[in-house]
């Protein structure tokens, strides 16, 4: 892929839009396991925090990128990541676990490990989007860090505000899952002389994520209201 092509660009601008969706739920977690500390010491396991976890998603997002060549890999990475987009619109939390550290250095490793763990999505989704390219990767998470060190807060606004973004996001994710598994070469051996069977079934792919994530989304909220409206 050369650098600064189409090619390179548009899967640059799907990695800052995987970074951004996703980067809330790492936002959350940062939040709440340094809600205990004093302000300035907040401020620093927010900083220290944030830079341990980057450094670990990028090994293990480098990891990832080369660990997607082993065949079978792509395939079972999309339908994770199919998944994950799924799971994005059917809002379902994952914070219950998430402890406050009563001190700078607990608050820092709770930081640390829960993002890590929280970033596996994050780090396949970005992998594939990348396409076997390091530096893409590399360029990726360098253009992200500030967006989502300083913008995970506001991002997380945004979307209550318009809730579109987050669909938007999870058909990028599911687009991105396609075309992992487009990419798997038992597959691709079969649709190479049909580019355009690809384009369809990532369509069709977005629209059945989208539609079983709003679906699962809505009977949560009713079910949600119905409990209300009985206590």
């Amino acid at each position: 892929m050369e650098i600064f092509s189409l090619q390179f660009l548009s899967s640059l601008l799907t990695i800052l839009v995987i970074d951004l969706v996703l980067a809330g739920d790492n936002a959350i977690v940062i939040g709440l396991a340094a809600r205990k500390l004093p302000v300035d010491q907040r401020k620093k396991v927010i900083v220290w925090g944030t830079v341990g976890a980057i450094t670990l998603r990028v090994i293990a997002t480098v990891t990832i990128v080369y660990l997607l060549k082993i065949p079978g890999l792509l395939l079972v990475g999309g339908l994770v990541l199919l998944w994950i987009s799924y799971n994005l619109l059917a809002d379902n939390d994952n914070h219950e676990d998430v402890k406050a550290g009563n001190n700078f250095w607990s608050a820092l490793r709770t930081v640390i490990l829960a993002d890590t763990i929280m970033s596996l999505d994050n780090v396949l989704a970005v992998g594939g989007a990348a396409h076997g390219s390091v530096l893409l990767v590399v360029i990726g998470l360098l253009i992200s860090v500030p967006l989502v060190v300083w913008g995970s807060t506001l991002f997380i606004k945004l979307v209550d505000k318009y809730p579109m973004i987050l669909y938007i996001g999870s058909a990028v994710l599911a687009w991105t899952a396609g075309g992992m598994i487009a990419e798997e070469p038992i597959i691709h051996k079969f649709i190479a002389e049909f580019p355009w069977i690809q384009y369809v079934v990532n369509i069709i792919l977005v629209v059945l994520v989208l539609l079983a994530g709003w679906t699962r989304k809505q009977k949560k909220q009713n079910m949600t209201h119905t409990m209300g409206g009985n206590g």
